[in-house]
């Protein structure tokens, strides 16, 4: 019964992390694997801190949930925190649109977008009960 648990919880965790990617590639304005084949360090940095930051929040969930469906309800949680830690990056920043530097490959706003996400998913990892 313990492998099996762990089978679910697996899957289930790996579905998570790619829907949470999936979302992410929906929000930007640009195609990010399309970004990522023409070599773009800054997008790669950006979409690389989203996939810590859902990571660090599915393992802490997990981690602090014995039920599969706490642990989606504490990602889910977790994911509308860090898409408005974009959207309020995004309006922390009104001289410049975070989407069209990445797209520039302004590798410094990349830097500071995935440490953005990262932060945010500790932070809020913090709050998982």
């Amino acid at each position: 019964m313990i492998v099996v648990n762990l089978l679910v919880s697996i899957v289930v965790i790996i579905a998570l992390q790619l829907v949470g990617m999936l979302i992410f590639s929906w929000i930007t304005p640009y195609k990010d694997l399309e970004e990522l084949k023409r070599g773009n360090v800054a997008a790669g940095l950006a979409m690389g801190g989203k996939f810590l930051g859902t990571a660090i929040l599915l393992g802490v969930a997990s981690y602090t949930n014995h039920s599969i469906w706490y642990l989606m309800l504490w990602f889910a949680v977790g994911y509308v925190c860090l898409v408005l830690a974009y959207l309020v990056f995004e309006l922390a920043t009104p001289s410049f649109k975070v989407s069209e530097e990445l797209q520039k490959g302004n590798v410094a706003v990349g830097i500071l977008l995935a440490a953005v996400y990262i932060g945010t998913g500790f932070a809020v990892s913090s709050l998982i009960i």
